[in-house]
Protein backbone atom coordinates (compact mmCIF):
# COMPACT_ATOMS: atom_id res chain seq x y z
CA UNK A 1 0.00 0.00 0.00
CA UNK A 2 3.03 2.61 0.58
CA UNK A 3 4.80 1.79 -2.63
CA UNK A 4 1.39 2.33 -4.12
CA UNK A 5 1.22 5.74 -2.47
CA UNK A 6 4.19 6.77 -3.24
CA UNK A 7 3.98 5.86 -7.07
CA UNK A 8 0.54 7.81 -7.41
CA UNK A 9 2.19 10.57 -5.41
CA UNK A 10 5.26 10.58 -7.84
CA UNK A 11 2.75 10.17 -10.85
CA UNK A 12 0.88 13.66 -9.55
CA UNK A 13 4.28 15.71 -9.24
CA UNK A 14 5.50 14.46 -12.07
CA UNK A 15 2.17 15.36 -14.33
CA UNK A 16 2.31 18.22 -12.25
CA UNK A 17 5.61 18.92 -13.36
CA UNK A 18 5.15 18.27 -17.16
CA UNK A 19 1.80 20.75 -17.50
CA UNK A 20 4.20 23.56 -16.16
CA UNK A 21 7.03 23.16 -18.23
CA UNK A 22 4.32 23.04 -21.45
CA UNK A 23 2.14 26.16 -20.18
CA UNK A 24 5.09 28.19 -19.32
CA UNK A 25 6.93 27.66 -22.89
CA UNK A 26 3.75 30.01 -24.07
CA UNK A 27 5.94 32.64 -21.78
CA UNK A 28 8.66 32.15 -23.81
CA UNK A 29 12.03 30.24 -23.29
CA UNK A 30 13.19 32.47 -20.33
CA UNK A 31 9.88 31.68 -18.36
CA UNK A 32 10.37 28.53 -19.60
CA UNK A 33 13.99 28.26 -18.58
CA UNK A 34 12.72 29.22 -15.27
CA UNK A 35 10.61 26.57 -14.77
CA UNK A 36 12.69 24.53 -16.01
CA UNK A 37 15.58 25.35 -13.34
CA UNK A 38 12.97 25.04 -10.23
CA UNK A 39 12.66 21.13 -11.43
CA UNK A 40 16.27 20.81 -12.13
CA UNK A 41 16.61 21.98 -8.42
CA UNK A 42 14.16 19.99 -6.65
CA UNK A 43 15.15 16.83 -8.49
CA UNK A 44 18.81 17.47 -8.02
CA UNK A 45 18.79 18.00 -4.37
CA UNK A 46 16.86 15.15 -4.14
CA UNK A 47 18.21 12.84 -6.11
CA UNK A 48 21.08 11.40 -3.59
CA UNK A 49 17.97 11.43 -1.14
CA UNK A 50 16.50 8.67 -3.93
CA UNK A 51 19.78 6.66 -4.00
CA UNK A 52 20.61 7.06 -0.29
CA UNK A 53 24.26 7.85 -1.03
CA UNK A 54 26.83 10.18 1.12
CA UNK A 55 27.30 13.86 0.90
CA UNK A 56 23.60 14.44 -0.11
CA UNK A 57 24.07 18.48 0.45
CA UNK A 58 26.85 18.79 -2.03
CA UNK A 59 25.98 16.37 -4.76
CA UNK A 60 22.47 18.12 -4.86
CA UNK A 61 24.09 21.11 -5.24
CA UNK A 62 26.37 20.13 -8.45
CA UNK A 63 22.98 18.34 -9.63
CA UNK A 64 20.89 21.45 -9.43
CA UNK A 65 23.76 23.65 -11.01
CA UNK A 66 24.38 21.12 -13.73
CA UNK A 67 20.88 21.40 -14.68
CA UNK A 68 20.26 24.80 -13.93
CA UNK A 69 22.82 25.85 -16.28
CA UNK A 70 22.12 23.74 -18.79
CA UNK A 71 18.07 25.03 -18.79
CA UNK A 72 19.43 28.30 -18.94
CA UNK A 73 21.83 27.71 -21.69
CA UNK A 74 18.96 26.23 -24.02
CA UNK A 75 16.74 29.71 -23.54
CA UNK A 76 19.85 32.06 -24.19
CA UNK A 77 21.84 29.83 -26.97
CA UNK A 78 21.76 30.51 -30.84
CA UNK A 79 19.69 28.19 -32.68
CA UNK A 80 19.21 25.74 -34.59
CA UNK A 81 21.69 23.76 -31.90
CA UNK A 82 20.11 24.73 -28.60
CA UNK A 83 21.54 22.52 -27.00
CA UNK A 84 24.96 22.87 -27.83
CA UNK A 85 26.30 23.89 -24.01
CA UNK A 86 24.40 21.11 -22.32
CA UNK A 87 27.06 18.78 -23.00
CA UNK A 88 29.26 21.21 -21.26
CA UNK A 89 27.16 21.12 -18.51
CA UNK A 90 26.84 17.58 -18.06
CA UNK A 91 30.52 17.11 -18.01
CA UNK A 92 31.75 19.49 -15.45
CA UNK A 93 29.16 18.11 -13.38
CA UNK A 94 30.19 14.71 -13.51
CA UNK A 95 33.81 16.40 -13.28
CA UNK A 96 32.71 18.18 -9.83
CA UNK A 97 31.01 14.69 -8.63
CA UNK A 98 34.57 12.76 -9.20
CA UNK A 99 36.30 15.40 -7.38
CA UNK A 100 33.80 15.67 -4.30
CA UNK A 101 34.91 11.88 -4.20
CA UNK A 102 38.52 12.48 -4.37
CA UNK A 103 37.96 14.81 -1.28
CA UNK A 104 35.90 12.17 0.18
CA UNK A 105 39.37 10.60 0.37
CA UNK A 106 39.84 6.75 0.89
CA UNK A 107 38.00 4.08 2.67
CA UNK A 108 34.91 6.36 2.29
CA UNK A 109 31.88 4.56 2.05
CA UNK A 110 29.93 3.84 -1.23
CA UNK A 111 32.40 6.10 -2.88
CA UNK A 112 31.54 3.85 -6.29
CA UNK A 113 27.70 4.09 -5.57
CA UNK A 114 27.72 7.68 -5.09
CA UNK A 115 30.03 8.78 -8.05
CA UNK A 116 27.84 6.78 -10.58
CA UNK A 117 24.65 7.44 -8.90
CA UNK A 118 25.06 11.24 -9.11
CA UNK A 119 26.61 10.89 -12.34
CA UNK A 120 23.21 9.88 -13.54
CA UNK A 121 21.88 12.83 -12.19
CA UNK A 122 24.18 15.12 -13.67
CA UNK A 123 22.78 13.46 -17.07
CA UNK A 124 18.95 13.12 -16.42
CA UNK A 125 19.14 16.91 -14.63
CA UNK A 126 20.93 18.45 -17.35
CA UNK A 127 17.86 16.70 -20.03
CA UNK A 128 15.41 18.97 -18.79
CA UNK A 129 17.06 21.82 -21.13
CA UNK A 130 15.67 19.54 -24.23
CA UNK A 131 11.94 20.29 -23.15
CA UNK A 132 13.30 24.27 -23.78
CA UNK A 133 14.94 23.35 -27.02
CA UNK A 134 12.21 21.83 -28.14
CA UNK A 135 9.44 24.62 -27.76
CA UNK A 136 12.59 26.94 -29.20
CA UNK A 137 12.91 24.53 -32.56
CA UNK A 138 9.46 24.04 -33.69
CA UNK A 139 7.13 25.93 -31.56
CA UNK A 140 4.71 25.48 -28.39
CA UNK A 141 2.42 23.20 -30.26
CA UNK A 142 4.23 20.79 -32.11
CA UNK A 143 6.21 17.75 -30.36
CA UNK A 144 6.49 20.13 -26.75
CA UNK A 145 2.69 19.24 -26.62
CA UNK A 146 3.13 15.31 -27.96
CA UNK A 147 5.63 14.47 -25.74
CA UNK A 148 3.81 16.50 -22.63
CA UNK A 149 0.14 14.75 -23.41
CA UNK A 150 2.41 11.32 -23.69
CA UNK A 151 4.46 11.67 -20.77
CA UNK A 152 1.25 12.36 -18.49
CA UNK A 153 -0.73 9.50 -19.67
CA UNK A 154 2.22 7.04 -18.98
CA UNK A 155 2.56 8.08 -15.56
CA UNK A 156 -1.07 8.01 -14.66
CA UNK A 157 -1.17 4.10 -16.07
CA UNK A 158 2.35 4.30 -14.26
CA UNK A 159 -0.07 5.24 -10.83
CA UNK A 160 -1.99 1.77 -11.29
CA UNK A 161 -1.28 -0.67 -8.24
CA UNK A 162 -0.90 -3.39 -10.71
CA UNK A 163 2.66 -5.52 -11.14
CA UNK A 164 5.04 -4.10 -13.21
CA UNK A 165 4.87 -7.05 -16.25
CA UNK A 166 1.17 -5.40 -16.65
CA UNK A 167 1.78 -1.72 -16.03
CA UNK A 168 4.76 -1.53 -17.75
CA UNK A 169 2.84 -2.25 -21.29
CA UNK A 170 0.39 -0.71 -20.69
CA UNK A 171 1.84 2.16 -19.77
CA UNK A 172 4.52 2.14 -23.28
CA UNK A 173 1.10 1.15 -25.50
CA UNK A 174 -1.23 3.92 -23.98
CA UNK A 175 1.04 6.87 -24.34
CA UNK A 176 2.19 5.14 -27.85
CA UNK A 177 -1.13 5.46 -28.68
CA UNK A 178 -1.66 9.25 -27.22
CA UNK A 179 1.54 10.81 -29.09
CA UNK A 180 0.16 10.15 -32.38
CA UNK A 181 -3.73 11.36 -31.25
CA UNK A 182 -2.38 14.13 -29.83
CA UNK A 183 -0.54 14.75 -33.34
CA UNK A 184 -3.42 14.05 -35.41
CA UNK A 185 -5.85 16.54 -33.63
CA UNK A 186 -3.64 19.63 -31.90
CA UNK A 187 -0.82 19.81 -34.50
CA UNK A 188 0.38 18.61 -37.72
CA UNK A 189 3.31 16.28 -37.04
CA UNK A 190 2.92 13.01 -39.37
CA UNK A 191 1.51 9.79 -37.22
CA UNK A 192 4.80 8.00 -37.35
CA UNK A 193 7.56 9.75 -35.46
CA UNK A 194 4.60 10.94 -32.74
CA UNK A 195 4.30 7.47 -32.09
CA UNK A 196 8.00 6.71 -31.86
CA UNK A 197 8.18 9.30 -29.54
CA UNK A 198 5.36 8.35 -27.39
CA UNK A 199 6.66 4.53 -27.36
CA UNK A 200 10.13 6.02 -26.14
CA UNK A 201 8.40 8.01 -23.23
CA UNK A 202 5.90 5.54 -22.27
CA UNK A 203 9.35 3.18 -22.04
CA UNK A 204 11.85 5.33 -19.92
CA UNK A 205 8.84 6.41 -17.25
CA UNK A 206 7.91 2.80 -17.39
CA UNK A 207 11.26 1.84 -15.86
CA UNK A 208 11.69 4.76 -13.70
CA UNK A 209 8.76 3.19 -12.18
CA UNK A 210 10.45 0.50 -11.85
CA UNK A 211 13.01 1.69 -9.60
CA UNK A 212 10.08 2.99 -7.39
CA UNK A 213 8.56 -0.58 -6.63
CA UNK A 214 11.98 -2.41 -6.23
CA UNK A 215 12.94 -0.47 -2.83
CA UNK A 216 13.08 -2.21 0.17
CA UNK A 217 13.42 0.58 2.21
CA UNK A 218 10.76 4.03 2.84
CA UNK A 219 11.69 6.64 0.49
CA UNK A 220 11.92 10.35 1.95
CA UNK A 221 9.88 12.87 0.55
CA UNK A 222 13.22 14.63 -1.30
CA UNK A 223 13.51 11.00 -2.93
CA UNK A 224 9.80 10.98 -4.12
CA UNK A 225 10.02 14.27 -5.48
CA UNK A 226 13.55 13.47 -7.49
CA UNK A 227 11.67 9.90 -8.51
CA UNK A 228 8.67 12.08 -10.30
CA UNK A 229 11.21 14.77 -11.80
CA UNK A 230 13.99 13.06 -13.29
CA UNK A 231 12.44 11.04 -15.61
CA UNK A 232 10.30 14.01 -16.91
CA UNK A 233 12.83 16.36 -17.59
CA UNK A 234 14.60 13.99 -19.68
CA UNK A 235 11.91 13.24 -21.81
CA UNK A 236 12.30 16.58 -23.05
CA UNK A 237 15.88 15.67 -24.72
CA UNK A 238 13.87 12.77 -25.86
CA UNK A 239 11.65 15.13 -28.01
CA UNK A 240 13.80 17.36 -29.40
CA UNK A 241 15.98 14.67 -30.60
CA UNK A 242 13.27 12.76 -32.09
CA UNK A 243 11.84 16.32 -33.79
CA UNK A 244 15.47 16.68 -35.33
CA UNK A 245 15.90 13.17 -36.50
CA UNK A 246 12.35 12.37 -38.18
CA UNK A 247 10.60 15.55 -38.54
CA UNK A 248 13.52 17.95 -39.70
Amino acid sequence: MKTWIGGAAAAGIGVAGTAALVVSSLGGPFAQAAVAVVLAVAAGFGWPHFLGIPAKKTNGTILALAGAAAGISAAVVNGPEFLMWTPAAMALGVMAVIVVQLIRGTGQTHRLESTLGASSGVLLCSLGAGWIATARFTGTGSMLLVAGISTAVALLVGAINWPDTIVAPFAIVFAGLAAPLAALVLTDIAVIPATAAGVLIGAVLAAVRRLNRIRSHPMPPAGLVALALAPVLAVGSIAYFIDKLLLH
